[in-house]
């Protein structure tokens, strides 16, 4: 058992696994009806993601990269959030926002692996914080320059000159953020029991 989850109500015992599938079945059937209120449009996006919803849980005992396909599932929002307003995509617009937001993902989640890589070996399954090992500082750089990157072709999209003032001043905030964590930022040894991040 994973120490940092073993509180969690299934692993914890709270919950058995047949009302956990209650609760699931609940919740999609509501994602369902929310998702029949928008555009054609939105519900075929909206269906696309299944692929990434049901795959995700499997790509531990797949790949060393799990917390890409993490990314690529969470922020699927992007893209449905703007087309339920706007009818359809802007993929110039809303492509950028989604990649950058799959960085985001790989640099908070790779970090939370950190955490759990000594039971993740002992069960046999695979992350981000596996494959990156000391290196992972400069992977998580790396990760935080494309997200900034991306994020100002997305900028140069927007017309209003107050919107631009605004995103600019947000990025500054972030890049300040990311140095100020990558600067402050600890990951646990393969020995090291429940450190958390500041990230969390």
């Amino acid at each position: 058992m994973v120490t940092r989850t073993a509180s969690r109500p299934i692993a914890s015992g709270d919950i058995s696994a047949f009302q956990a599938l209650v609760f699931l079945g609940g919740q999609l059937s509501l994602a369902l009806c929310v998702l029949l209120c928008l555009n054609y449009y939105s519900i075929a996006l909206g269906a696309a993601s299944l692929s990434l919803v049901i795959t995700y849980p499997l790509m531990k005992r797949i790949t060393y990269w799990p917390q890409l396909v993490l990314g690529l599932t969470f922020n699927w929002g992007a893209l449905l959030g703007w087309s339920a307003i706007k009818g359809s995509c802007d993929w110039s617009v809303c492509l950028p926002l989604y990649f950058s937001g799959v960085m985001w993902t790989l640099i908070y989640d790779t970090i939370y692996a950190h955490q759990d890589k000594r039971d993740d070996v002992v069960i046999g399954v695979k992350s981000t914080a596996l494959r990156f090992k000391e290196d992972t500082k400069q992977w998580l750089s790396g990760f935080g320059g494309i997200m900034l990157m991306v994020r100002c072709k997305s900028r140069v999209l927007i017309t209003s000159g107050e919107r631009k003032v605004c995103y600019t001043k947000y990025r500054c905030a972030m890049l300040v953020f990311l140095i100020t964590e990558g600067s402050l930022l600890k990951l646990p040894n393969a020995s090291a029991g429940q450190q958390r991040s500041r990230m969390e």
